[in-house]
């Protein structure tokens, strides 16, 4: 499974005015090539009318699939600026589409350059990033007599409680970072006197606003 990565939240939109131009941008997360395409497709069926339907995604653990549209803009003036912005910012599984409606002032190279960087940029921080961080769902198991003092540590403690469930014997379930796993072990081991049983229940990425 990959390691913690950045992203953006699932679906954001902006609009920016420049030189009597109107660009719209519709960022959106998508796991897949497919995924993103689609979504281009969605945008540009919605604005069939307009100058412009630029785009840019990044897509894969390492970043393996690139690809940048300049849609009728001059080459590199759009879609390669929007692909920068995803970069530098080092997000991953991310789609952007700008769509421009023309307002008879021409921007020039350097102009257009600026303002599809620009309203990339603003697309993406009117939807939000976030940190997507892998954590395992450890399950501690102890006998009801522990509740008490292991339940209070647990909610005082870093580590999320999902869910307490009872039986025979009483199951903590609690997120701990993949990096941590043997730290909380040794945590868990030591406040139970050796009395717990600790396992791994699965692994999941948890989310946190940047």
């Amino acid at each position: 499974m990959r390691a913690d990565y950045y992203t953006v939240k699932e679906y954001g939109e902006s609009e920016l005015v420049i030189q009597k131009s109107k660009f719209l941008t519709y960022v959106k997360r998508v796991e897949t090539e497919q995924e993103a395409i689609d979504f281009i497709q969605d945008i540009k069926k919605m604005h069939h009318t307009a100058s412009h339907n630029c785009s840019a995604y990044m897509i894969g653990e390492h970043d393996n699939i690139q690809k940048a549209n300049d849609d009728g803009e001059p080459s590199g003036t759009a879609g390669v600026p929007m692909l920068e912005v995803l970069k530098k910012q080092g997000l991953k599984d991310t789609v952007v589409v700008v769509t421009r409606y023309f307002g008879g002032i021409k921007l020039g190279g350097g102009g257009l350059i600026r303002a599809y960087g620009r309203a990339t940029t603003e697309g993406i921080t009117s939807t939000g990033t976030v940190l997507r961080k892998l954590h395992e769902l450890m399950k501690v198991t102890i006998d009801y007599t522990w509740l008490g003092k292991v339940e209070n540590e647990v909610r005082q403690s870093p580590y999320p409680l999902k869910e307490i469930s009872y039986a025979d014997g009483v199951d903590l379930f609690m997120y701990v970072p993949h990096m941590e796993i043997e730290q909380f072990t040794t945590w868990m081991t030591e406040l139970t006197n050796g009395q717990a049983t600790i396992s791994s229940s699965s692994s999941e990425f948890l989310e946190f606003d940047i």
